[in-house]
């Protein structure tokens, strides 16, 4: 195990195997991570765990790989399906509080929350004026889903719920990326981290946005080209932008990003709630308790 948990699923593995947690507060190394996995007969994961081929090779002994996330981009699974590594992870369980979230950014891009909060700390709230604070209404405007799986449905009907339109464009259906851009007040990002969604959101796609528009990232980080959001946030090509994920992550405190007006960064909290983990946790002992029993897995990717 990558990292101690604080959940009682823990205690089920424990009871039918022996346990080697990695007892760092910060993920393990590459090769701590090789070298304590390499006597393993089962691995449980975290998406900050980078599980390569090399790696794989490495651990001749191992049956089975429980990713405690519902992105599987840290694992080569290529190379885990050629050793017959069975592979799981952990789906459905946080669409509602990853959409949650979203839906928490978009707001507080919106209203301004955060420039408001700091505002008020730092002495510089002096009265109620007229025309300060002014943010975006919510309310009837256009919500563009890029990505409409699970959690692009969620987030879709939260914005029903506030009386907004809603654009979606996916690999099957919807109406095309360019078009949802040119319309859309508020793009919300959902799509998963392929070579094909790498910096989907550059130059070109920030350029199609409106400049009263607002980006919100809950998928992964490479989904969008830093640098270029980063010019486009300076230059006012849109209003703003809010990110749970970025490349890499953390960022670094220096990162040119962070100079940027109007950017909202978050520490990769989509799935960061009691319930949510708890049953993270639990699908990732399911997975790894049915494949060392040589049973499937219940939650196979």
């Amino acid at each position: 195990m990558t990292r101690a948990l604080p959940f009682g699923a823990l205690d089920r593995l424990a009871a039918e195997h022996e346990l080697d947690i990695w007892e760092g507060d910060l993920p393990p190394g590459p090769e701590v991570l090789r070298e304590r996995t390499a006597d393993a007969d089962g691995l449980l994961s975290l998406v900050t765990d980078p599980v390569d081929a090399d790696m794989l090779a490495a651990c001749p002994h191992l049956k089975a790989i429980a990713n405690m996330a519902v992105g599987t981009d840290n694992i080569d699974l290529e190379a885990a399906a050629e050793r017959g590594i069975p592979v799981g992870n952990t789906p459905d369980v946080l669409t509602d509080a990853t959409a949650d979230l979203a839906f928490a950014l978009l707001l507080a891009l919106a209203r301004r929350i955060a420039q408001g909060e700091a505002q008020v700390r730092e002495g510089r709230w002096r009265t109620w004026e007229p025309a300060s604070g002014l943010g975006a209404d919510v309310a009837g405007a256009c919500l563009g889903i890029v990505g409409r799986g699970r959690i692009g449905d969620a987030v879709a009907r939260r914005a029903e719920g506030f009386g907004m339109d809603v654009l979606a464009s996916s690999r099957r259906s919807g109406v095309p990326l360019a078009e949802l851009l040119e319309r859309a007040d508020f793009v919300s990002l959902h799509c998963p981290l392929t070579p094909a969604t790498r910096h989907l959101i550059g130059s070109e796609a920030l350029a199609r946005m409106k400049p009263s528009a607002y980006l919100i990232n809950t998928a992964r980080g490479g989904v969008v080209d830093q640098a270029a959001l980063r010019r486009a946030l300076i230059a006012g090509e849109i209003a703003g932008a809010a990110l749970d994920v970025t490349d890499p992550e953390p960022l670094p405190a220096d990162d040119p990003l962070l100079e940027a007006p109007n950017l909202l960064v978050v520490p990769h909290i989509g799935s960061a709630t009691v319930r949510t983990r708890e049953r993270m946790a639990e699908m990732a002992v399911e997975n790894l308790l049915a494949a060392l029993a040589g049973h499937p897995m219940p939650y196979p990717v």
